[in-house]
C-alpha cells in the first residue's frame, strides 16, 4: 500500500491490490501501523485528497527526517540552549556532531557534557518529531571584591560609657563607669583587612567579565598614632592617653579629669578630652578639642567640643523674659547624648536624649532620637527643632497644646539655591555657544588665509571649551537635583505614643500644623504634600 521513493518520502499506491481508500482514517490507521509510522504523517495532505477523491494524483503522505539540533545563544552570551527535534523515522544526532556544532557556534566556556548528552538522550525517550529544549552551556557572573574594613582592637571612651558598673546585687552604678580606658605607647589600635580584586566573570564565547574590586579605605592616624611603613595594615599609638576614634582611624588624646567645674577650677579649655566626674556649675565654660563626658548635671553653662559629649544625668538652663535667649548651650560635632533637657540649646551631629526636652533649640546634622535607641518612648515638648534630617520619640507636643517648631532639612534651601545658580551659568553658557557657532559660520564663508585658518581654530577651541564647561555644568545640576531627591525621601517623624495639636512641622517648604491628638504615626513628605502615616 506504501512505497518508499526518493528523498525519503513515502507514496500511496493505488492499483488493483490496493483500491482507492475508504477514508483518510484507514491511510493513517495503515500507517501507524507500518514501517513508517515514525516518519513525518502528511495529515493534511491526505484528508485533501480523499475529500477530492481524485485517484490520479500520486499521494506523498510521510517523509522520513532525521533528527535536528540547534543551538540558540542569549544575547548576554551568558547562556546556550539547545532546540532538538527528536527523529522521524531518521537517523540520531551523535555526540560527536553535536558537540561540532557547539564549537561552530562560538561556544568555548561553561560547557558541560553531561548537558548535552541528557538532551541527546531525549531522542530515545520522547516521540518521533518532539521537540526539546536543555540548557548547554552557562557563562559565570563576576563575584565582586570584598571592601577594605577596619578592625577595632581596643575600647575607646564611647565603649566605656556604655557600659556602667554592675553591682553584685544585679543593680547598675550609673556613675561608675570602671578604670578609663587608655593605652600605651606601641599599643595596636586599629588593623586595616585589604580588600580584594574580586574573581572575574565569563561569557559561554569565552569573553571575560571583569570583577569589581573592593573599595580601599585609607588608615588614617591622628595626633599620638603611626603607621610604620613594615606594617601598613597597623595603626599604633606613640604616647599613653585615651583612645578617640575619627573617620578611618583613631588619635590618642591626654585626657583632663577633674571632679566638677566651678569658680574654683575657672573655665575649661583643653586640646583633648574633658572627664568631669560630678556636675558643672552655672556660667562655666567647657571647651575641648576632643570628647567631654560629664557624669552628673550642667546648669546654665556653655560646653563646645570637636569630638563627642556625653552628660549621663540633664541639662537646665533658664530663659529671658524674651523667651530668645537659653543660658545653656550644649554644641559639638559628633554624637550628642543626655538624660533630660530643659531651656538649651543643644546643637550635634546626632542628639540622643534619654527621657525628655522641654523648650529646648534642637539642632542636628542628621537625627533627634528622644528615648530608647531602639524603640524611642520619650517626649519633646515646646520649643524649637530649628534643623535635623530625621525625629524620632514617643511623644510630641503636650495635651495643653503649647506650640513647638520642626524645621527639617534645611540643607534643601541651599541645595536648591545653589542648582539655581547652576542653571543660570548654563543659560550664559548656551548663550556662549550660540554666539561661537555663529562666528564659526561667519568665518567659513570669508576666504581661505592663514589668518581665517589662525582664527577657525582659536573659535573652535573655545567652542570647544564651552560645551565642556556646559556638560559639567549639567551633571552638577544633576548630582543636585539626586541629593535634593534624596533629602526629601530620607526625611521624617516617627511618633511611637502620641503627636498633639500646636505642632507646626516645615519639611522643606512644605508646613503642617496640628490640630488634635493623633496616635502613633511617620510624617513624610510625599507626592509634595506632607502626609501622616498611622503605624499598624
Amino acid at each position: 500500500m506504501f512505497k518508499l521513493i526518493s528523498n525519503n518520502q513515502v507514496q500511496l499506491i493505488i492499483d488493483n491490490d490496493y483500491p482507492f481508500p475508504a477514508s483518510s482514517d484507514f491511510i493513517l490507521q495503515a500507517l501507524n501501523a507500518s514501517a513508517y509510522c515514525e516518519f513525518e504523517i502528511h495529515e493534511d495532505e491526505i484528508k485533501e485528497f480523499i475529500k477530492n477523491h481524485n485517484e490520479s494524483i500520486e499521494l506523498i503522505v510521510a517523509t522520513k527526517k532525521d533528527a535536528t539540533l540547534e543551538i540558540e545563544i542569549a544575547e548576554d552570551k551568558m547562556s546556550a540552549e539547545g532546540i532538538l527535534i527528536t527523529p522521524q523515522g531518521g537517523k540520531l544526532v551523535d555526540l560527536d556532531s553535536a558537540k561540532a556544532m557547539l564549537i561552530k557556534a562560538g561556544i568555548t566556556r561553561g560547557y558541560k557534557q553531561v548537558y548535552l548528552e541528557k538532551l541527546l538522550q531525549q531522542q530515545l525517550n520522547q516521540p518521533a518529531g518532539t521537540k526539546c529544549t536543555g540548557v548547554l552551556a552557562s557563562g559565570k557572573q563576576p563575584e565582586a571584591g570584598r571592601d577594605a574594613t577596619l578592625e577595632k582592637k581596643v575600647s575607646t571612651l564611647s565603649d566605656r560609657l556604655r557600659k556602667p558598673k554592675l553591682l553584685e546585687d544585679g543593680r547598675v552604678d550609673m556613675l561608675d563607669f570602671g578604670k578609663l580606658a587608655s593605652v600605651k605607647p606601641g599599643t595596636i589600635l586599629l588593623t586595616k583587612i585589604f580588600e580584594t580584586a574580586g574573581k572575574d566573570g565569563y561569557t559561554i564565547t569565552g569573553d571575560t567579565i571583569k570583577a569589581k574590586p573592593g573599595q580601599t579605605t585609607k588608615l588614617v592616624a591622628g595626633e599620638g598614632t603611626e603607621i610604620k611603613s613594615n606594617k601598613p595594615n597597623e595603626l599604633i599609638a606613640i604616647q599613653s592617653g585615651v583612645p578617640i576614634e575619627i573617620n578611618n582611624g583613631m588619635r590618642v588624646d591626654d585626657i583632663y579629669s577633674v571632679e566638677s567645674v566651678s569658680v574654683k577650677t575657672g573655665h575649661i579649655d583643653f586640646d583633648g578630652s574633658v572627664l568631669i566626674t560630678k556636675n558643672i556649675e552655672p556660667n562655666m565654660k567647657v571647651n575641648a578639642k576632643g570628647n567631654i563626658c560629664v557624669l552628673g548635671t550642667v546648669e546654665s553653662a556653655e560646653l563646645i567640643a570637636t569630638g563627642d559629649i556625653t552628660i549621663k544625668q540633664g541639662v537646665i538652663g533658664h530663659q529671658n523674659k524674651d523667651n530668645e535667649y537659653l543660658s545653656c548651650k550644649i554644641s559639638c560635632h559628633g554624637e550628642l547624648e543626655l538624660g533630660h533637657a530643659q531651656y538649651t540649646f543643644l546643637k550635634a551631629k546626632n542628639i540622643h536624649i534619654e527621657r525628655l526636652a522641654s523648650h529646648c533649640h534642637l539642632k542636628a546634622k542628621n537625627l533627634i532620637n528622644v528615648g530608647n535607641k531602639d524603640h524611642p518612648m520619650g517626649k519633646l515638648i515646646g520649643g524649637k527643632v530649628l534643623d535635623a534630617r530625621r525625629i524620632k520619640l514617643g511623644e510630641l507636643g503636650c495635651e495643653s497644646g503649647a506650640k513647638i517648631e520642626l524645621h527639617l532639612i534645611q540643607d534643601a534651601f541651599k541645595l536648591k539655591d545653589s542648582n539655581e545658580k547652576l542653571l543660570q551659568q548654563q543659560v550664559k553658557t548656551e548663550q556662549h555657544l550660540v554666539e561661537l557657532q555663529e562666528a564659526l559660520e561667519k568665518v567659513e564663508n570669508t576666504k581661505a588665509s592663514e589668518q581665517k585658518e589662525a582664527l577657525f581654530n582659536k573659535i573652535t577651541a573655545t567652542h570647544h571649551h564651552w560645551i565642556v564647561q556646559a556638560e559639567k555644568i549639567s551633571e552638577k545640576s544633576a548630582l543636585f537635583e539626586e541629593y535634593l531627591h534624596q533629602l526629601l525621601e530620607a526625611a521624617e517623624i516617627e511618633v511611637n505614643q502620641k503627636l498633639y495639636p500646636g505642632v507646626e512641622l516645615h519639611l522643606f517648604d512644605k508646613v503642617l500644623k496640628t490640630k488634635r491628638i493623633y496616635a502613633p504615626c511617620q510624617m513624610k513628605l510625599r507626592e509634595g504634600k506632607i502626609k501622616i502615616d498611622f503605624k499598624t
